[in-house]
Parts: structure tokens; C-alpha cells; sequence
């Protein structure tokens, strides 16, 4: 802890306070943001395994498919059934905001209204591995889609949580301790002026009523001496 520098008066005192009680509401804030966005975050990872496992299966099968197919076809008119795609997508970006972190929500468009007709070829001359690899690939993309604004999110979720941490440990560890330590050094800076002030108020009384006494003794030997030169 260290103590703040400051002029130990009764102003400064007051602000303190003020402050200090912000601080300690601002923790509980804090601290309350930082529990919710870990619930947040953990929800959001066991979400987003689950969905990395099943976009990682269906590539799989993806590219077991295209495997197949280019076993069975020739390079040549592999790379021609597939030199000019016949669907295209457009990929538009939105957000939302989850405990004031603002994250990615993607969606699509396609370039033809009828989104499954995705075969830039015929089927005379093409394996039937091709045309599953093909459409295993339009089914998973929304989900890839997905999985990249989930871990997007997943991302500036984690950001949010050490910095929100940090906050906290600095108000906990620094500031309060900071803010409560100089606090009662003027506290205690304060009721030592105050009895330095009664220690110097009881000498002045003490100083005066020396005097006063000094002053009527004197009063009353003058007017013993003046009473004896009249008798």
C-alpha cells in the first residue's frame, strides 16, 4: 500500500471518501461484469467445440469425396468441371453486443436465388463423388461461416475478460488499499492537530488564569498598602 500525497485536510478527506466509495462500487461492478463475461466465455467454448467437431467431420468427408473423385477421374476434367463456379456467395457482416463487447454475426447471400444449384458442370462426364464433395460443401459453409464468428467472439470475449481482470485487481490491490491507507493518515493527521489545538488552548487558559490571579493579587496588595497608609 502507499499512501496517496496529499494535503491531510478535512476537504481532502471528504473527497477521499467519495472517491473511495466509487471505487468499492466500481469493483463490485467490475467484478460482477468479469463472473458474467467467464460464464459468457465458457458457455461460448463448449458451444464452439462442439461445432468445430462437426464442421472438421464434414470436411472430412468432404475431402475424402474429392479423393474418391479425383481417383476415379482424370486431373484434366477435374480441373475443367470446376475452372468456372457456376454459384457464388456474398458475405455480409453484422453485430451484436454481449456485456458491451460488440462481435461479429456473419450471414450470406447467393449470387443465384436457387441456392442449390451449385453444379458449374453436367453430370454425364463427372464422378458421383464429385457431385457429393460438392454438395457436402454448400451444407457445411453456413456452418463455417458460424464457427468463425463464434471463435471471433470467443476471442474479444477473452480480451475483455483480462482487461476487465486487470481492472478489478487494480482497484482491489492498488487504489483501495491506496485511497483507505490515506485516509486514515489524515484521520490520524487531523486528531493530532486537534489535541495539539487543546493542548495550546488549555495553556493559554492556564497562561490567562495565571494572569488573572497574578493581576488581582496585585490588585489586592495595593489596596491592602493603600489601606495602610490611611490608617
Amino acid at each position: 500500500m502507499a499512501r496517496l500525497n496529499v494535503n491531510p485536510t478535512r476537504m481532502v478527506l471528504t473527497s477521499l471518501k467519495k472517491k473511495l466509495v466509487v471505487a468499492i462500487r466500481g469493483h463490485k461492478l467490475l467484478k460482477d461484469k468479469r463472473d458474467e463475461l467467464m460464464k459468457q466465455f465458457l458457455e461460448l467454448a463448449r458451444k464452439n467445440k462442439v461445432l468445430r467437431e462437426e464442421v472438421e467431420r464434414q470436411l472430412a468427408e468432404v475431402y475424402r469425396n474429392f479423393a474418391i473423385a479425383n481417383a476415379v477421374m482424370s486431373s484434366e476434367m477435374m480441373e475443367e468441371a470446376l475452372m468456372y463456379p457456376k454459384q457464388g456467395v456474398a458475405i455480409e457482416l453484422g453485430k451484436k453486443n454481449v456485456m458491451s463487447v460488440n462481435v461479429p454475426v456473419f450471414d450470406f447471400t447467393t449470387k443465384t436465388k436457387d441456392k442449390t444449384d451449385i453444379y458449374p458442370y453436367g453430370f454425364a462426364t463427372t464422378s458421383g463423388e464429385l457431385d457429393k464433395a460438392i454438395a457436402r460443401l454448400a451444407e457445411v459453409f453456413p456452418l463455417m461461416l458460424e464457427l468463425a464468428a463464434m471463435e471471433k467472439e470467443a476471442s474479444l470475449l477473452a480480451q475483455e475478460i483480462e482487461k476487465t481482470r486487470r481492472r478489478v485487481n487494480a482497484l482491489e490491490y492498488i487504489v483501495i488499499p491506496n485511497l483507505e491507507e490515506t485516509i486514515k493518515y489524515i484521520k490520524m493527521k487531523l486528531d493530532e492537530n486537534e489535541r495539539g489545538n487543546q493542548v495550546r488552548l488549555m495553556k493559554v487558559k492556564d497562561m490567562m488564569l495565571a494572569e488573572a490571579i497574578q493581576e488581582r493579587r496585585a490588585q489586592t496588595e495595593a489596596a491592602f498598602e493603600d489601606f495602610s497608609h490611611k490608617h
